[in-house]
This record gives structure tokens, C-alpha cells and sequence, in this order.
């Protein structure tokens, strides 16, 4: 009987936090990290494989994905987690809610989520998980169950569907959410939410730290306003003028109101998505220093490190919040550096050709928000990040261990003894040039057509399992539904 299931050697061990990567090897017994140490490379093991000199990383917890918007869920659960294991994803958390897309369907999650997690159920080539949205006052009735029964921690509050569209121009939202007539979704709402996840964080008590809420922070009066400007005054065009659309400034305020109401309900888990410009930066600051007591984490996606509404590839790049100049990029790329950003996602939203033009294809108002991205999350932060002088291990900390700390992932997000052993190698030395047709996601387009990455995923590992050799994909789907906190909880 071999000791191991597989030994990993000839590595250079990235760390979240760690100073520099350690020549190293990994050995892995039933899909957890069963050692760590140079003397394994002659380890008695079912399967040795050379690591080739490359960077092991964790396998990168992209916390904000959202599988089934614009396609079949049972689609996307394939083709889009797919994408995620080229991109040495191995963990996709994905933002789900009732209403038009995903489902199309209104009621009680108590029905609805369980028909997810079915139709999810053996397609995954990555592990998964779920972030809820609490749209009407049932479901946050049914917060404490689906916490307890569905493993679901995370919840989420779109701050600007009250009264603006999805896409740009406003609509009947009533429609659009699938709520009961007589109920809103307001401000009013927001609060109950969070007045309801803090009961809940009080009812469990040892689970507290890993119930939190996620908001998206635009003000839909300011973005309604300002579209209307925008198209009477025809001065601007493309991604330029969707962004004036949605000034940055409706960022900023939308994070105030939301941080006084986790103020005032006691809500200390809060997180702020896809933050876009230095004013959004700056409001999460402002508030952080006013509330001391709320455990602020700000979140920043990988489309906006790379690209800004001059560089990106075309009307594909449209996207909640929008792309920004090229100053506001500059920002965000300091808070990656500083630590103001806690951590960087892909918002993987995969939206084909046909579904995301309108039928006149330069109109950015009739354009689908959303794009994917995840299959490019990994190599381009390392690639942008080492750039700029930003270290590996900080780099590792934002899509792994960061993540997955807040989420209840304990079982994620690193590669010590006990973890998960979910490893994305990469080489550090490919030079590439992004092309929409070499991903595995079922996208015809992306906004970083054209870019140099300097960096390239190679193998990813899930559960000590190859699904990703010399940069395809092999074997056949084994994810696993997350139900959090998973594993246990380190002290």
C-alpha cells in the first residue's frame, strides 16, 4: 500500500502572506494535504509528478460568479466551471437570487434552492457554492433555515433594483423581481435584511464570523438621472458613456447609506462588491474610520484591474458597476498593494454574442451587463500584479485564503496540512495573448481580447485530482456543492 495518492515535488510553494515561494513538494492523501516538505520528492506515492519548476498556488477561491444569468443553469454549470479549472479556479461562489434570469421564477427559497442545487448536482468541474439574495420578506423569514439546513452564510442586496434596470434604463420592477404585489425593494428592505442576518449571527453564535452580507453598492436615482443627461447630451459613446451613466459618485453614496444602516442594525459583517473608482475606495474608507465596530471587506474584480473603458475590447466590456478611467484602474491597483482591497474576483458573468448586443450593436444602452472572466482571474493578477511589484504571497491572499476565510470555506485557501488539496501550477514565464476563442466558457467575446498575460495556469488540481493537464481540460466533472462553513475551524 502506497502512503500517499500523490506526490507534487518540484515546486515553488506560494503562499497566502508568505515573502517569496518555497521549493517544495506536496503530498496528498483522500484530496487533503497529508505533508508538505522537500524530502517528499522520493515519497512513496500512487502517481508522482513533476512540477517543472512552476508556481503552486492554492487553488483560487473566486467568490463572485454568477452561473445561470443569461444561459440554463445546467449549461453554464458546465461550461463556466470549465472555464474556472483553466483559470486554476477551483472553488466558484455564485451570486443566485429569484426573479427574471436565473430561474425566472419568484417564492420561498425553501422551493427554489434545492432545484439549484439538483441541477448543478454532478455537472461541476470545480467545486461550488451559493450566495442568496433575500428579495422579499419571506425569504429573510427563511434566513436562520438556510443557513442551518442549506449551508448558505452569504447574502446579498442589489442596492439600485428598487427603481433601475438591470441594464441601464429603468423598468417595471415589480416584473422584474417577482415579488409580492405590496412589497418594495427599498431602503426599507435593505435594513430588514440586515436586521434579520444579524439575528441571525446571534442565533449562531459559533458561526458568526462567517454570516455576512454582500451589497452592491449603486444609487439608482443619481444612475437614472444621469443616463437621461447622457443620451440627451450625445457627447459621449461606448463604454465612456455607459460609465458617465453611472458616475462613481453613486458608488460612494450608496456605500454611506448602506455602512449607516449596518450602523444602525448592528450588522458587523459587511462587504462591499466590485468596487470601481477611487470615490468608491475612499466612501468604504470614509466609513470603515466611522464604524469601526463594522468588519468592512472591499471587493475588486479582475476586469476592472485590467481594463478601462478606453482599453477594453469593444461594447463586452459593459458591466455593473461600469469600466472607469484609467486613474480610477491606478486606485485600485494601490489598494491591491496597500491592503485596502481584500480581495479580487472575476464576477463571471457569461453572456453569448446573440443575447448581449442589441440589434444595433454599438448602442451600449441596449448592450447586456456582465462578461466573463474567471478562466483569466489567476494569470492576470499575477501577470499585472508582479508588474507592478506587488508580492506573490498578497497576490495568493486575495483569491485564496482571504476568500475563503470570510465565506466559511475553512476547508480552502491554502495548502498547509489538512487543506483541500486544490493546487492551480502556473508558469512563469508564458507570454500570451488572450483570444475569446481559446477559453473553455461558452463566450464568444471578452473585454481583455489582445492583452500580453506574462503568466500562464497550467495544471489545476481539485482534491488532489488533475482536471487541467498542460492547459486542458481532462477527467470528468467531480465539484462538490460547499455546504458552509465546510471542514474545520482553525483557532
Amino acid at each position: 500500500m502506497t502512503a500517499y495518492d500523490l506526490v507534487l515535488h518540484n515546486i515553488d510553494l506560494v503562499l497566502p502572506g508568505a515573502d517569496e515561494p518555497v521549493r517544495t513538494a506536496i503530498a496528498v492523501r483522500d484530496g487533503k494535504v497529508a505533508a508538505v516538505g522537500p524530502e517528499l520528492a522520493t515519497a512513496d506515492a500512487a502517481e508522482v509528478v513533476d512540477g517543472g519548476g512552476k508556481l503552486a498556488f492554492p487553488g483560487v477561491v473566486d467568490a463572485h460568479q454568477h452561473w445561470g444569468i443569461y444561459h440554463e443553469l445546467a449549461v453554464d454549470s458546465e461550461s463556466e466551471s470549465r472555464a474556472c479549472a483553466q483559470g486554476g479556479v477551483t472553488t466558484a461562489l455564485n451570486y443566485m437570487r429569484t426573479g427574471q434570469y436565473y430561474l425566472n421564477r419568484g417564492g420561498s427559497y425553501g422551493t427554489f434552492f434545492p432545484e439549484v442545487l439538483d441541477t448543478v448536482s454532478g455537472r461541476a468541474w470545480v467545486d461550488y457554492g451559493f450566495h442568496l439574495a433575500p428579495m422579499m420578506s419571506e425569504h429573510i423569514d427563511e434566513i436562520p433555515a438556510l443557513i442551518s439546513e442549506h449551508g448558505v452564510p452569504s447574502f446579498k442586496v442589489f442596492m439600485f433594483y428598487g427603481s433601475h434596470g438591470l441594464h441601464g434604463k429603468s423598468s417595471d420592477q415589480s416584473d422584474f423581481l417577482m415579488i409580492p404585489e405590496g412589497e418594495r425593494y427599498d431602503y426599507a428592505h435593505f435594513e430588514f435584511v440586515m436586521r434579520g442576518i444579524q439575528a441571525a449571527r446571534e442565533q449562531f453564535p459559533d458561526l458568526a464570523s462567517e454570516i455576512s452580507l454582500s451589497l452592491h453598492c449603486e444609487t439608482a436615482e443619481i444612475m437614472t438621472a444621469y443616463t437621461e443627461r447622457v443620451e440627451r447630451e450625445g457627447k459621449l459613446s461606448g463604454l465612456e458613456a455607459y460609465s458617465a451613466s453611472r458616475p462613481p459618485h453613486s458608488e460612494g453614496l450608496a456605500i454611506t447609506i448602506a455602512s449607516y444602516l449596518a450602523h444602525e442594525t448592528g450588522l458587523a459583517n459587511i462587504n462591499l462588491l466590485h468596487l470601481t473608482s477611487r470615490k468608491a475606495l475612499d466612501a468604504a474608507l470614509r466609513m470603515a474610520e466611522a464604524f469601526p465596530h463594522v468588519d468592512f471587506r472591499r471587493e475588486v474584480t479582475i476586469g476592472h484591474l485590467l481594463a478601462d473603458y478606453t482599453t477594453a475590447s469593444g461594447l463586452g466590456g459593459k458591466v455593473n458597476p461600469p469600466l472607469r478611467e484609467r486613474a480610477d484602474v491606478e486606485a485600485l491597483w494601490e489598494g491591491v498593494a496597500n491592503g485596502t482591497v481584500d480581495w479580487v474576483v472575476s464576477d463571471h458573468a457569461c453572456c453569448k454574442d446573440e443575447r448581449k448586443f442589441g440589434e444595433q450593436r454599438d448602442d451600449v444602452f441596449a448592450a447586456k451587463s456582465g462578461f466573463g472572466g474567471t478562466e483569466y482571474l489567476l494569470a492576470g493578477l499575477v501577470s499585472e500584479g508582479r508588474r507592478r511589484g506587488v508580492p506573490l504571497g498578497r497576490l495568493a491572499d486575495l483569491v485564496t485564503a482571504a476568500p475563503a476565510r470570510r465565506y466559511g470555506l475553512r476547508n480552502k485557501g491554502d495548502l498547509a496540512v489538512g487543506f483541500d488539496a486544490d493546487i492551480a501550477l502556473v508558469d512563469p514565464d508564458h507570454r500570451w495573448v488572450v483570444r475569446a476563442e481559446d477559453s473553455e466558457s461558452s463566450q464568444e467575446y471578452t473585454p481583455f481580447e489582445g492583452q500580453e498575460l506574462t503568466v500562464k495556469v497550467t495544471d489545476t488540481f481539485l482534491r488532489g485530482n488533475r482536471v487541467l493537464q498542460d492547459g486542458k481540460i481532462v477527467g470528468e466533472p467531480s465539484g462538490r456543492y460547499q455546504s458552509r462553513p465546510v471542514g474545520v475551524k482553525k483557532h
